[in-house]
């Protein structure tokens, strides 16, 4: 598989953007790129933030318009547009990552009788539904119902996603449903010494509801103020959280926005890392968290919710530690414990860094996608 054509549909995903989803495109085109293969992305939302080792990437854009309905016609027609002009261009595999109303991977493979993988992150159907707007949910169930039957494999994120998937697809296909967990590119992030002083936590993410950050300020308010703590991100929650710092008396220092490509000079100097989930209900712990991964590379011991995925990422007292999800009081408690133990924190480090190398690096993860698939 030399020529990889790269599908993405969804226009809230840019490819060359700054959230974990645009991090975990570019991520997986460069593993592609890695084994030697040509890559060409077929989108339909470009972005802006080029990192300089794509800068030579070869990029197809049709973009989306249109609000509602028209907006979800529109995807479709981008979709098959895309799908026509990687039929011009020729591929020897299809690596598409899901999006609502695209059909692009089922109507290339079948032509041109190359394998086709189809990544799944996320229940799309029921987050658009629940936090959007979804118009045709038929059309959006028959296109995955398409997707899948035409996949070579269907790889999916975590379990709870996969099983979202078999559910709504024919049982004929479910053997070629397998679940494959996010990475970290271990080049790019390696571990640093620890700053001097107080140890510095840190959280790297978009600050919006669903990561918890209100709740690791409220930890460091009601800690033993041997830590500081530094959010790396910015999001719609970010004055808000500004103002509740404020107001509890935290030591916080918010960076803002960054760029992937510095999220190993964010990390730099840190010595512990935080990923706070907050409680939620069964159907919504799906995910696979980048940030942890990163963490993880950075040879920093990570304090997380014990929520979802996460307890099989985080190896409790190993690599880091488990606590309850929207407890302040017990996420001081992890991170004190941590902060005031060196020796501790300098051999979960080192765990956390051989979890990363040894089984969760991109090319690793891009490995398991195309095990027993033939080139």
């Amino acid at each position: 598989m030399k020529r990889i054509a790269y599908v993405c549909i969804d226009p809230g995903v840019p490819v060359f953007g700054t959230k974990g989803a645009s991090v975990h495109v570019q991520e997986i085109v460069r593993a592609w790129r890695n084994r030697g293969a040509e890559v060409t992305v077929y989108c339909t939302r470009p972005g802006s933030d080029v990192p300089a080792d794509l800068a030579d990437l070869a990029v197809v854009v049709v973009p989306v318009t249109g609000k509602g309905a028209a907006r979800e016609n529109s995807q479709a027609a981008a979709a098959a547009e895309l799908a026509q002009r990687i039929l011009d261009d020729g591929a020897d595999a299809v690596y598409e990552r899901y999006s609502l109303f695209s059909d692009t991977l089922a109507r290339v493979t079948g032509q041109l009788r190359v394998p086709g993988f189809l990544e799944v992150n996320a229940p799309l159907i029921e987050e658009q539904r629940t936090h959007r707007s979804l118009i045709d949910e038929t059309a959006a169930h028959a296109a995955l119902r398409e997707q899948v039957g035409a996949a070579t494999r269907t790889v999916c994120v975590s379990d709870p996603v996969a099983d979202w998937v078999r559910n709504r697809v024919d049982p004929q296909h479910h053997e070629r449903i397998r679940t494959v967990a996010n990475g970290v590119n271990v080049h790019r992030i390696r571990p640093s010494s620890e700053a001097p002083g107080m140890a510095v936590v840190a959280f790297v993410g978009t600050l919006k509801p669903w990561h918890g950050v209100e709740t690791l300020i409220q930890a460091q308010a009601a800690g033993s103020r041997e830590w500081t703590l530094r959010i790396v991100g910015d999001g719609p929650q970010g004055a808000e959280l500004r103002g509740l710092a404020e107001r509890v008396g935290a030591d916080v220092e918010f960076t803002g926005a960054i760029a992937p490509e510095h999220v190993p000079e964010a990390l730099a100097g840190c010595s512990i890392a935080a990923a706070p989930y907050p409680r939620a209900s069964h159907g919504d712990q799906y995910f696979s968290p980048l940030k942890i991964y990163e963490y993880c590379a950075a040879g920093l011991p990570v304090v997380a919710s014990r929520v979802g995925q996460v307890p099989h990422i985080i190896d409790d007292g190993v690599t880091g530690l488990l606590v309850e999800p929207s407890d302040p009081s017990a996420l001081a408690e992890a991170i004190d414990g941590l902060a005031s133990a060196p020796i501790a924190r300098a051999a979960m480090s080192v765990a956390a860094r051989r979890a990363a190398t040894d089984r969760h690096s991109w090319d690793t993860v891009l490995n398991r996608i195309t095990e027993e698939v033939p080139a």
